[in-house]
């Protein structure tokens, strides 16, 4: 199990017969209490199809009954019951060509995070954007990751903080809006008509696919995932 943050946790899952998965699925996991009852959810892979093992980054939610268990309970050699992959509009692989802009809101970063590996794994200049939108520094998922993937040929990372910055931050704050998108550039503009995924809380998903609409963007391009409490 690796911490990503001071809540969310990793954990790296060794599917027996796993068949492979495609950038942006998910799995759901069950689990089972000694009364019989039964809790599932749905945790985006945050792991590219060129790795063996599968990650899931579980950010807890407050009195959620699958999340929490996952990031405090659960220890290595734990057997978890798990369906998947699961998931095909929301994906991307490199042969499915670029631009790429991807928009997440707090951990709706996991699946694009997938697709980003992907792309780096495979060693792809494909034109990349990626805006992630969080709260505070706390809850960044990937960070350091991203600072050395960032800034290889064609992919462009950008952060907005919607609450409280890092120390020192000259970049963008608040809400995502329609300059942050369209300083994105020009290779992921409406123009260029780039593969665009956004993920995140439903109202986050809403607002920034009305956004892209806004300046011109494909809504059959747009491809949304939203996720609740777990």
């Amino acid at each position: 199990m690796v911490a990503e943050n001071p809540r969310a946790r990793s954990l790296v899952l060794d599917v027996p017969d796993w068949a492979g998965h495609r950038a942006g699925q998910h799995l759901d996991v069950r689990l089972t209490a000694e009364d019989g009852y039964q809790a599932e959810r749905s945790f985006s892979i945050a792991s590219p199809p060129e790795e063996a093992a599968v990650t899931l980054t579980v950010d807890p939610i407050e009195d959620g009954e699958v999340s929490p268990y996952l990031t405090e309970v659960v220890v290595a050699g734990d057997e978890l019951e798990v369906r998947g992959p699961i998931g095909g509009p929301f994906t991307w692989a490199v042969e499915d060509g670029g631009p790429l802009l991807l928009v997440g809101g707090g951990s709706g970063l996991v699946p694009l995070m997938a697709m980003l590996r992907h792309r780096a794994a495979r060693a792809s200049t494909l034109p990349a954007r990626a805006l992630i939108s969080v709260r505070t520094p706390d809850d960044a998922l990937y960070r350091d990751e991203l600072g050395r993937i960032g800034p290889r040929e064609g992919l462009d990372v950008r952060w907005t903080w919607t609450r409280t910055p890092p120390p020192g931050w000259d970049g963008w704050t608040g809400r995502v809006d329609a300059a942050m998108l369209a300083g994105l550039g020009p290779e992921v503009a409406a123009a260029a008509r780039p593969h665009v995924f956004v993920c995140g809380p439903t109202g986050f998903v809403e607002h920034v696919a009305n956004l892209l609409v806004d300046a011109g963007h494909d809504p059959m391009r747009v491809r949304t995932e939203r996720f609740g409490p777990s």
